[in-house]
């Protein structure tokens, strides 16, 4: 979901930088804060970013004013926020030439942003380019959940990643992530982000090399160097994605189950209703009623199919969505550590420095802003996937008893019309006798 009401959008977090206290300093006031730690990538000092075509960008979250004055309202939002940017991915389209084949998307956007040229785009897209989008979107938001994308990857022989079906639940995927993208109140100003959804062609070679200074300096942290320990908040985050993993795992192995038994039973539906019609033909006075049992079989057959379906399609990709979603928060949380574990290496060396006197230096400053900064997007981020992770199951749960209803209503509506045939057959024959 996207903002509510006008306001900057340079850190999605709930509070200032200022009002957070940090968990290894809550007793000593915060040193003098750099102007860094307003870049919602959490670099400190220059922007190193480019676009496809190579051209520098900054990372700060542009949230100009009549961008937010022109905000349309969605009826559908939780909590009365608004949206000026509307993402769809549709049309799918098979591309087969002599070196490969593979699918195409069209994503379309109308916005009222000013950021764009344009009110409307349409441009057509492969998976490999939301994997850049996504690889992008890491890069230079490292203190923000990115939304997963689908398994790029099947079993050979098991599902044909060419088939209606699967394109259907990848189409859907990829709708989701550019949404959850589009939504969100400092992904959504990305650059990259704008350039994927308006650009005719992307140069996805120029720089794919350039990393946040964020990124560059989680690389030379984990030389084992040991976290005094997670915040206790964090920490509870932790064991949160630990079990919800574990619950998911298991709902994921039962569903399956329930699936491969359902497909199981309605191959013998299948074959048991066709036996009462073939029947029917060898008893003239049982025929009408032999006839309605094939007929009731059938319909329950076609029903079981819808739900086993629905489940295939809409109940399973869900859960594997929020799988990849927990390895997602899990690496933003391991980020996090790592900017926590540079802070206190610095900051023990100059605690332990022979000097006293001499002034904290500059880049233990801006590298407990980072930490700050990484807290609070994470916090932010973290607020807004609860919400959505709420919405989603309220939703599928709500839709799974729905659909497991009318299987019922089916298959009961489909045995009642046969109680007229069967009653008409025994006043009939009362009359005979």
């Amino acid at each position: 979901m996207s903002a509510g009401t006008p306001r900057s959008l340079a850190s999605s977090g709930q509070k200032s930088i200022q009002d957070i206290n940090h968990p290894l300093s809550a007793e000593e006031s915060a040193p003098s804060r750099s102007p860094d730690v307003l870049n919602p990538s959490g670099a400190a000092g220059e922007k190193d970013l480019s676009l496809p075509n190579g051209t520098p960008i900054d990372t700060s979250s542009p949230a100009s004013s009549s961008s937010l004055l022109n905000r349309l309202q969605l009826d559908d939002d939780l909590d009365g926020e608004t949206r000026d940017l509307f993402v769809t991915v549709d049309d799918p389209k098979k591309h087969v030439s002599t070196m490969e084949t593979y699918i195409t998307y069209r994503v379309c956007t109308k916005t009222t942003r000013t950021e764009f040229d344009l009110p409307e785009y349409s441009v057509r897209r492969r998976y490999q380019d939301f994997d850049w989008l996504r690889n992008k979107l890491e890069e230079s938001q490292p203190t923000h959940l990115i939304p997963p994308l689908p398994e790029k990857f099947v079993m050979k022989g098991v599902v044909d990643r060419f088939s209606e079906e699967f394109v259907e639940t990848r189409r859907k995927a990829l709708d989701k992530f550019l949404k959850r993208v589009a939504d969100h109140p400092v992904l959504s100003f990305n650059d990259h982000f704008n350039a994927f959804l308006s650009a005719k062609d992307l140069n996805k070679r120029q720089g794919l090399a350039l990393l946040t200074k964020m990124g560059e300096s989680v690389k030379y942290v984990t030389g084992g160097y040991k976290l005094r320990g997670r915040p206790i908040e964090f920490a509870t985050m932790g064991d949160y994605l630990d079990m919800f993993t574990q619950k998911l795992g298991t709902i994921d192995r039962i569903a399956q189950r329930i699936i491969k038994e359902q497909s199981e039973f309605l191959m013998e539906l299948r074959e048991y209703g066709p036996v009462y019609s073939s029947w029917s033909s060898f008893e003239e006075e049982l025929h009408d009623p032999l006839e309605g049992v094939s007929g009731c079989v059938s319909n329950c057959s076609s029903a079981l199919d819808e739900l086993t379906e629905d489940m295939s399609e809409d109940f399973l990709p869900v859960l594997r969505e929020y799988v990849l979603y927990i390895e997602s928060m899990k690496n933003v949380l391991k980020k996090r550590d790592q900017v926590q574990a540079e802070y206190e290496t610095k900051l023990e060396a100059v605690v332990f420095r022979e000097d006293k006197k001499t002034p904290v230096p500059t880049d233990v400053e801006k590298c407990q802003d980072r930490v700050e900064c990484f807290n609070a997007d994470l916090k932010a981020d973290w607020d807004r996937w609860q919400n959505n992770k709420r919405q989603d199951f309220r939703q599928l749960l709500t839709g799974m008893a729905d659909k497991n209803i009318q299987y019922y209503e089916k298959c009961l509506a489909a045995w009642e019309s046969l109680i007229p045939l069967l009653q008409d057959k025994q006043e009939a024959r009362d009359e005979t006798n």
